[in-house]
């Protein structure tokens, strides 16, 4: 985001990501002929998606998967 968007967020506020209803109650569709307002929104305007937390990779021992000992995992002389 560079600083004229913050600059205009600071000044109008933030989207608020209420979405707008009609009379019956459905979600209204965004018009993809206007590119400057979202329809589909109260205040005209996409809310920014929050970024997802990457999940820990947990690291375990590993407990001899390989092959089961017998004659096929003998050294060769």
């Amino acid at each position: 985001m560079n600083w004229l968007n913050k600059f205009v967020d600071f000044l109008v506020g933030e989207p608020k990501g209420e979405r707008a209803r009609d009379g019956k109650g459905r979600y209204i569709a965004d018009d993809k002929s206007t590119k400057n307002v979202n329809e589909s929104y109260t205040d005209g305007r996409t809310p920014v998606k929050k970024k997802k937390a990457k999940a820990k990779t947990v690291t375990t021992k590993k407990k001899g998967r390989g092959r089961p000992k017998g004659s096929k995992n003998k050294s060769k002389k």
